[in-house]
C-alpha cells in the first residue's frame, strides 16, 4: 500500500492520507459527478453505529475555515476540526477485488470496530 502526500499545511500529523488506489479512484468519481464547481472528498466522524463512531464520505464544494484540508496528487481531501482529532493518523485506501471491493479506513485511533467494518470506537 503505498500513499500520495502533497500539500502539507498548518498540522505536523494528516488526519488522513489516501493510498495511491484511494486517490485514483476518487479522481475517477469526481470526473463521473461531471459538475462544474471543485469537488473534494470530505471524509468525517458521526456519533452512531454498533461501536460508537460511524464514518462518513461525500463529496463537498464548502469548505470551512476550520477544515483540515490536504491534497493528494490532485485530490482535495477536507476533514472538520472535530472528526481531524479521531481521524489522525488514518489511511484511507481503495480495493478493487471481486469480495470487499470499497474504500476502507485503517485508524490507529480506533481501539475496537464493529464487525461490519462500518463503526469504530
Amino acid at each position: 500500500m503505498t500513499t500520495t502526500q502533497v500539500n502539507l499545511t498548518e498540522k505536523s500529523t494528516d488526519p488522513i492520507v489516501l493510498t495511491d488506489a484511494a486517490v485514483a479512484k476518487v479522481a475517477e468519481l469526481i470526473a463521473a459527478a461531471g459538475v462544474d464547481e471543485p469537488l473534494a472528498l470530505r471524509v468525517a466522524v458521526k456519533p452512531g453505529g454498533c461501536s460508537g463512531f460511524n464514518y462518513d464520505m461525500y463529496f463537498d464544494s464548502d469548505v470551512a475555515a476550520d477544515d483540515v484540508s490536504r491534497e493528494f496528487a490532485g485530490v482535495r481531501v477536507v476533514v472538520d476540526a472535530q472528526s481531524a482529532e479521531l481521524l489522525n493518523g488514518s489511511t484511507l485506501d481503495y480495493t478493487d477485488a471481486l469480495q470487499g471491493a470499497g474504500f476502507h479506513i485503517t485508524n490507529p485511533n480506533a481501539t475496537r470496530t464493529c464487525g461490519c467494518g462500518n463503526s469504530f470506537s
